[in-house]
């Protein structure tokens, strides 16, 4: 689900930037009094899972369509709401400006849907009424499966009325959004599903990470050090081997679109902030799409002999690399984030 430039106006794309930055400036003052020095390395390895569970897209059957986890809902129920939002924020912002996926203008828009919306409209509102105050896997299973739901839904409403407000793009608004509700209810389904078993594993294990996402206990009362390795070699696992088994057809939003308009990717205006943003895009993202760039005029015949079975071999190899490279990437940003918050107001603190 994430947003290209070629679906925002300026407008729109700087409005809900803005509303993004904002967030995460709040968030980013609340977080400081939470974090200690074991809970950085969890946001840490928890940001490079998500990472790498992103770039396994799963088949939807019947539609030719796929989807991948958001993983919003997931980050909140392991990290609590503020810094789930920094560390989706992060992975979002990795993905964009390292692997062109989801536009730069767009950036604050798959914030905002991929992570405000689970973080402090689902989560508050829809899981925590549904759980009740007493935790059990019936409630949480039920809880969970039910807030994924709404998360998706909730989520491509927000992707079909940003693009509906911009106007630059020939998607009507009653088409788009009958196809987009109903395959993001599938995949709904799926990261439902996905995240139980999560939170299952992390709720047997472990519980009182849970309680201290959602109590706001002293993490340093708890040790955190075996689950954070199970969680980073999961996602060195997930990132550097099966992402090499995801699935190659369009997700839902790509599948949409190009149901209405016949391709799954718009043109975006050539000049203004698009084409700025555009160029800057080309010059950070080092693995376009998740892949080895190929030298410009090269040609998967042009490789060698054999070039279509070439050609995939050096796809299948940049997939790998690129999992795993966005995955220790993510890690480096998210726990040098956490050590940058915590610094920058440990002065205050011990001064007073």
């Amino acid at each position: 689900m994430h947003m290209a430039d070629a679906l925002l106006s300026p407008v729109v794309g700087g409005t809900i930037w803005a509303v993004s930055a904002g967030s995460i400036a709040y968030c980013s003052k609340k977080v400081h009094r939470e974090l200690d020095d074991r809970k950085i390395p969890l946001m840490g390895v928890l940001a490079a899972f998500l990472f790498a569970a992103q770039t396994i897209n799963f088949t939807i059957p019947g539609t030719g369509s796929s989807g991948h986890l958001g993983g919003g809902l997931l980050l909140t129920l392991l990290l609590g709401p503020h810094a789930a939002f920094l560390a989706i924020a992060s992975v979002l912002v990795v993905q964009a400006l390292f692997f062109a996926d989801g536009g730069v203008l767009a950036l604050g828009c798959n914030i905002f849907n991929m992570g405000f919306i689970p973080a402090f409209i689902v989560y508050p509102f829809i899981y925590r009424n549904l759980r009740g105050k007493k935790l059990n896997q019936g409630r949480l299973t039920t809880a969970i499966i039910l807030s994924a739901l709404v998360g998706l839904q909730l989520g491509s409403l927000g992707v079909v009325l940003e693009t509906w407000f911009s106007g630059i793009s020939a998607l009507p608004f009653a088409t788009f959004l009958l196809l987009m509700q109903p395959i993001h209810l599938a995949i709904g389904a799926v990261e439902g599903i996905v995240t139980v078993a999560v939170v299952g594993f992390v709720y047997q294990a472990r519980p009182e990470i849970l309680r201290i996402a959602t109590e706001d206990l002293e993490p340093g009362r708890y040790p955190l050090r075996g689950i954070v390795v199970t969680f980073f070699v999961a996602a060195l696992l997930v990132g550097g081997g099966l992402s090499l088994f995801a699935s190659r057809n369009p997700d839902g939003l790509e599948w949409a679109i190009a149901r209405v308009a016949g391709s799954s990717e718009l043109k975006a205006p050539g000049g203004g902030i698009h084409g700025f943003l555009a160029a800057l895009q080309g010059r950070t993202a080092v693995m376009p799409d998740y892949s080895f760039r190929r030298p410009a005029g090269l040609t998967a015949a042009g490789l060698k002999p054999g070039g279509d079975r070439k050609k995939e071999e050096v796809e299948r190899l940049g997939t790998a690399a690129a999992g795993l490279a966005g995955t220790l990437l993510t890690l480096a940003l998210v726990f040098g984030s956490g050590l940058i918050l915590k610094r920058r107001y440990q002065p205050a603190e011990l001064s007073s």
